[in-house]
């Protein structure tokens, strides 16, 4: 073996140990205590995914309140209502932990849009809880994720 291709086999062995490092959580780690701002909370990928899931599965249960026929009685109404108000509350929760910091700090779009979310959770909530219970805008909420996620997409 002449000097040349042992310096180039020593320089790949050299290239994939440090990639296989660089991908080890530990080495990354470490490595977002120097690159990151202080106040920044990195959020592994799963959390993120778990929380989006937490939403998801809300999102799924509002959308079958909604949809399910009730019966016209008070009580099937008064089901439906807090069915709905249950969803809403739930999906409040898990977006506000997203808003602050716990979750989502490394997502510039979710940090931008997700208050104007928990708003319209907020107002979708308010609307429900009326006398005269309206839906519409616990449909919107539907909307806003199928809105963000087609532009993230």
């Amino acid at each position: 073996m002449n000097k040349s291709s042992v310096f180039w086999s020593v320089g790949i062995v050299v290239v994939v140990s440090l990639t296989i490092a660089g991908c080890s959580s530990k080495f990354a780690e470490s490595m977002r205590k120097i690159t990151y701002p202080p106040g920044f909370k990195y959020t592994e990928p799963a959390e993120l995914r778990s929380d989006m899931a937490r939403l998801s599965q809300q999102m799924l249960l509002l959308d079958k309140a909604l949809i399910k026929g009730y019966e016209p009685t008070q009580d099937g109404a008064k089901d439906q209502r807090q069915q709905v108000l249950q969803a809403l509350q739930n999906m409040g929760r898990t977006a506000a932990k997203l808003i602050t910091g716990e979750a989502g700090g490394n997502h510039p779009f979710m940090q931008d849009h997700m208050q104007d979310f928990v708003a319209a959770i907020d107002q979708a909530k308010a609307a429900a809880a009326l006398q005269e219970p309206n839906y519409y805008f616990a449909g919107k909420v539907s909307g806003g994720c199928t809105n963000c996620h087609k532009v993230n997409r």
